[in-house]
């Protein structure tokens, strides 16, 4: 809680198949083996401990793990939703046809604004219109209350995916960031950090544009005692990114480059008027440290002297002048510089 993380979210296979619903009530019922004594319960449970509910359902007949959803029930159970105290709502397709969503989509975000309770709006229909963000109507999911949103593919725990999501924002950054701000983010999928599935300087660059992108910043690891490595938890406790990645301005970074290269300059603007830079080494081929520079001027910085300050070292590097630019030193393979640039008065 001290960092920010805050939410604890369950997904999917919560409910109970049969019957779908309650005979006299029409509602939904979660698995009672599982949760015998019911959502509010759990709710209540989760509040104690001063964190906040998260749940699933879907705009679809059912899940996509085959369970009950939500279509054509939204007024109902968003009233269901916000009786059990749930205050995030992540609403998934899994109707590959897609023929109900604009409708559907719409009559979830007004139920849950009518329920009576503050309820965050997770809408996963961008990530079910296919890849090409530029044909996405954002400001219709805006309108229809989305608070945050999945744009892509789900991540999977390897290099492989997580790289493959990082590529998809790098191609459509400039697309997508004037519909991200307070109130309605893109959603790039869960950390990997702590799962043991990526190295520690994928871990490291998966945090570092995550906070460059505003995505939420969601964990999707276990969080028992013993399973969380120490380095693993200083890049998901780290203070200076988590504070790049709340920054109240809410502008979304962009990458520097607009076609793939092998290393590459983010950066966003933040609301102090400093910038925050990530360095990543994006290589394909081989497994090599890379020195990659940057000139200041071209991440929007115009005084003559900036400090430099080191997120993952947590301390200033020193003053450079607007000149000389700055250059990162053997950047990991798969790794990456994450810097936050301040005018020097």
């Amino acid at each position: 809680m001290d960092f920010g993380y805050k939410g604890i979210h369950m997904d999917d296979c919560w409910e109970q198949k049969s019957p779908s619903r309650d005979p006299c009530t029409g509602e939904l019922v979660p698995e009672p083996t599982r949760f015998p004594n019911g959502m509010k319960v759990l709710g209540d449970y989760i509040h104690s401990k001063n964190a906040t509910f998260g749940l699933y359902t879907a705009e679809s007949p059912t899940t996509c793990g085959g369970y009950p959803a939500s279509a054509d029930h939204e007024d109902l159970d968003a009233k269901t939703f916000a009786s059990w105290g749930v205050d995030y709502m992540k609403v998934d397709g899994c109707d590959q046809t897609g023929a109900y969503y604009k409708h559907g989509y719409k009559a979830m975000g007004t139920a849950l604004q009518n329920s009576g309770r503050d309820i965050v709006y997770s809408c996963s229909w961008p990530a079910y219109t296919g890849s090409n963000e530029s044909t996405k109507p954002f400001d219709e999911y805006i309108a229809d209350g989305c608070n945050l949103w999945r744009n892509y593919a789900d991540i999977q725990c390897n290099w492989d995916s997580l790289s493959d999501i990082i590529e998809h924002w790098g191609q459509y950054c400039r697309v997508l960031q004037p519909s991200a701000g307070p109130g309605h983010w893109h959603d790039m999928d869960m950390l990997l950090i702590g799962n043991g599935c990526v190295t520690e300087d994928e871990e490291r660059t998966q945090m570092a544009l995550w906070s460059i992108l505003a995505s939420p910043l969601i964990m999707g690891n276990d969080l028992r005692p013993g399973k969380v490595s120490d380095a693993s938890k200083a890049i998901l406790q780290n203070r200076d990114a988590i504070a790049v990645n709340q920054d109240p301005l809410g502008k979304m970074g962009l990458r520097l480059e607009e076609t793939s290269t092998a290393t590459q300059t983010w950066f966003r603007e933040l609301s102090n008027g400093d910038v925050a830079v990530a360095l990543y080494n994006a290589k394909t081929e081989g497994s090599a440290a890379a020195d990659i520079t940057f000139n200041f001027a071209d991440v929007g910085i115009t005084v003559t002297q900036v400090e430099v300050y080191d997120i993952w070292q947590h301390k200033s590097v020193g003053t450079f002048s607007n000149e000389a630019g700055y250059t990162a030193t053997q950047v990991p393979f798969h790794g990456s510089a994450f810097l936050r640039l301040s005018a020097k008065q």
